[in-house]
């Protein structure tokens, strides 16, 4: 069972930490099986917001093979400056080793400066807390650091931008292992959505046109995609989020960029494709679930 070792460091930020292992707990209970695991470098570390951990093992007590995943959260902006933490070469090496096994490293947030100082960011593209993007190239003038992203993957190490961006993070590591349509369930059950970075090159029907804040429009998008064999009429999605159908139609189509009737199909045809890769489905019965009035007209939207 593939693994993901969370590191807690001393002075670390909560959300950093949690925002990435509530994904992954989320997966687990949509019944992704991976191992969670905690450790420290530091006895007994306690958070910025002053909460402590309590006896947590060692990091040298992890077993980590490849393709397993190891997160290094945030940590205070004074600790990262500190003769203590640049003094953890053990820790640093233990994570170049890690990475030599190709096991997974990820950083969230100035996590990045510990990456840096294991050897991890040399001719990689990487990224940290828009605070803390200068002095992260200025420190490692061999990384490539790139402003303006919400998380980056090179040479087998992810980084990512601050705080709740980790959350994005995992969501997208989340993807690559279990696809687009289980990432969204995960991204709902916790109600968010999943911003994709914009080095993010592969289209997904169900993460695509979720780079908005409005709640009306994420739940006309939920619906669309639990009820396909439905007319999803626009005055029943109205009727459902409390609004006009003109005022749904102009939000939609100013929030997305896709009228609803656009992303409506684009859901249908997205799962036809996925149904027509199982032998045992009739064309007839996969336009029935994909909300087709005929086979025909499956197969004409199919050919655009």
């Amino acid at each position: 069972m593939q693994k993901v070792a969370f590191i807690i460091p001393p002075a670390v930020e909560l959300l950093d930490l949690a925002g990435p292992v509530q994904v992954f707990t989320e997966a687990k209970f949509y019944g992704f099986e991976i191992e969670m695991e905690f450790y420290q470098y530091s006895e007994e570390p306690v958070s910025t917001a002053g909460l402590g951990f309590g006896k947590i093992e060692n990091y040298k007590k992890a077993k980590l093979k490849e393709g397993d995943f190891v997160f290094v959260p945030g940590m205070d902006n004074d600790y990262i400056n500190s003769i203590p933490f640049k003094a953890e070469r053990a820790f640093f090496n233990w994570l170049k080793e890690c990475s030599e096994k190709k096991v997974i490293v990820c950083s969230i947030c100035n996590g990045a400066f510990a990456l840096g100082h294991a050897g991890l960011l040399k001719d990689t593209e990487c990224t940290t807390h828009w605070r803390r993007v200068k002095a992260l190239q200025t420190q490692f003038p061999q990384a490539k650091v790139v402003e303006d992203i919400l998380y980056i993957k090179s040479n087998n190490v992810y980084t990512s931008a601050g705080i709740s961006a980790g959350i994005d993070l995992a969501l997208a590591i989340l993807e690559d292992l279990k696809g687009a349509l289980f990432t969204h369930k995960v991204a709902r059950g916790l109600v968010v959505y999943h911003r994709r970075s914009g080095r993010h090159k592969q289209q997904s029907i169900y993460l695509d046109y979720r780079n908005h804040i409005n709640p009306q429009v994420h739940e006309v998008q939920d619906h669309l995609i639990d009820n396909l064999s439905k007319e999803n009429s626009i005055e029943s999605l109205a009727s459902l989020v409390g609004m006009s159908p003109r005022n749904l139609s102009r939000v939609f189509k100013e929030k997305t960029g896709s009228t609803v009737l656009e992303y409506l199909t684009l859901l249908r045809k997205e799962y036809a494709n996925t149904m027509l890769n199982n032998p045992d489905y009739t064309i007839e019965y996969i336009a029935s679930q994909c909300g087709f009035k005929t086979a025909r007209q499956l197969q004409r939207i199919l050919k655009n």
